[in-house]
C-alpha cells in the first residue's frame, strides 16, 4: 500500500480556542484533559478502507438532534487525495447517524488553513425509533476514507485557501 498521509493532533492553542467557542463554560483543566486523550484515527483491520475517528469526550445525541464536535484532528496528505468523511455503518444503521453535510470533504490544501486544518464533524440523530446515542471518550464515531481525485485538462486553479468550512467559494477569508 502507498503511503499518503499522516494524521495528527491540531495544537493545544488551537483545540481550547475552538472548544471554549462551543463550550464557553469550560475550564482550561477540562480542556486539557480532554485534549490530552484525543486519539488518533486507525483503521479497525489491515482490510479496513476506513480509518475510524474517535469522539473527544463523552456525548449523547438525542433523536433529531445534531452536535458539532472539534475533534482535534488534522491530516497532511499527498495533494491529489481527499479524505472523505462518513458515519460508522453500525451507528448509521441503529441510529441514521448522518453527518449534517452528507459527506465531509477534507482537501489537501485544508492542513495548512488558518484553524492548522481542524477537522470538525457535525453528526445528527435521525432515528425514527426515539432512540438516544450515547458515545463515551474514544468510542469510534465517523470513518475517513482516502481516495484520489483528478482535475480537467484545461483546469488553471491558481487560488490558495486560507480559512475552512465555506473559505473556497469566498474571495476574501477575512470572517475565518
Amino acid at each position: 500500500m502507498q503511503r499518503i498521509a499522516k494524521f495528527e493532533k491540531v495544537s493545544y492553542q488551537q483545540y481550547r480556542n475552538d472548544y471554549l467557542k462551543l463550550f464557553p463554560n469550560s475550564d482550561e483543566k477540562e480542556v486539557a484533559e480532554i485534549y490530552e486523550k484525543i486519539s488518533l484515527p486507525r483503521r479497525a483491520t489491515s482490510g479496513s478502507a476506513g480509518y475510524d475517528f474517535f469522539v473527544p469526550y463523552d456525548l449523547d445525541i438525542h433523536c433529531n438532534k445534531e452536535v458539532l464536535i472539534p475533534t482535534g484532528i488534522r491530516v497532511r496528505m499527498n495533494n491529489e487525495y481527499v479524505l472523505l468523511l462518513f458515519p460508522r455503518s453500525s451507528l448509521g444503521f441503529k441510529y441514521r447517524l448522518q453527518l449534517n453535510n452528507t459527506i465531509g470533504v477534507i482537501d489537501s490544501d485544508y492542513y495548512g488553513a488558518q484553524n492548522e486544518g481542524h477537522i470538525f464533524v457535525r453528526l445528527l440523530n435521525d432515528s425514527r425509533e426515539e432512540k438516544t446515542l450515547h458515545l463515551k471518550q474514544n468510542d469510534a464515531m465517523i470513518q475517513g476514507i482516502f481516495m484520489t481525485f483528478g482535475v480537467t485538462e484545461d483546469d488553471d486553479t491558481q487560488e490558495k485557501r486560507l480559512g475552512g468550512i465555506g473559505s473556497t467559494s469566498r474571495k476574501s477569508d477575512k470572517n475565518d
